[in-house]
């Protein structure tokens, strides 16, 4: 057992240890190579990044079939090309300021809290939940429909944007609208199938 030991702290001393930046860079190689290959299997399935060093995606993903995680990365941006994502697109907590104007549907719900977002592409269609809860964002895109949840809370949204529908609540908890308009007058701004959650 003593031998081993040695045996192995011998080893440490003939190998040196990879720097911080070069495992680093090895481990955003890797990272690039699995997504390409994603792309390369025709973008079928889940895409999850979350809390990996990405800061990019590459500009030939156009659409994910499942859902696309990254939350805890420090991504400002997704590929202009990006169409489509068939599930759930998990943004919060990263560095986005905008999404690509070609994205038209989210097949899931869209996380976007506690980041830098100013704004969303028109006619965008999101089947499940949009939340926007601690955003930079202070208007709402024409043509915007959510089948799900609103969630405006915590924004400066002061009002509601042209033909926006919502299948499900509207919560406006310590915002603007909330302070600005009755219940009533919320729902008259908007085809709003839920209620307004205050």
């Amino acid at each position: 057992m003593k031998l081993l030991k040695i045996l192995l702290e011998q080893e440490k001393i003939l190998v040196p240890r990879r720097s911080k930046e070069e495992r680093a860079k090895n481990y955003q190689i890797t990272i690039n190579k699995e997504i390409q290959q994603y792309i390369k299997d025709g973008s079928k399935g889940n895409l999850d990044l979350s809390d990996t060093t990405i800061t990019s995606l590459p500009d030939n993903l156009k659409s994910v079939g499942g859902y696309l995680n990254l939350q805890g990365t420090s991504i400002k941006s997704l590929p202009d090309n990006l169409k489509y994502v068939r599930g759930e697109l998990s943004l919060g907590n990263t560095r986005i300021t905008s999404l690509p104007d070609n994205l038209e549907y989210v097949g899931g719900d869209l996380y976007l809290d506690n980041t830098p977002i100013r704004s969303l592409p028109d006619n965008l269609f999101i089947e499940g939940d949009l939340s926007l809860t601690r955003t930079s964002i202070k208007s709402l895109p024409n043509n915007l429909e959510v089948e799900g949840d609103l969630y405006l809370d915590y924004t400066s949204i002061t009002s509601l944007s042209d033909n926006l529908k919502v299948g499900g609540d509207i919560y406006v908890h310590k915002s603007p609208l909330a302070e600005k308009y009755t219940d009533e007058e919320i729902k008259n701004l908007a085809d709003i199938g839920g209620k307004i959650v205050r």
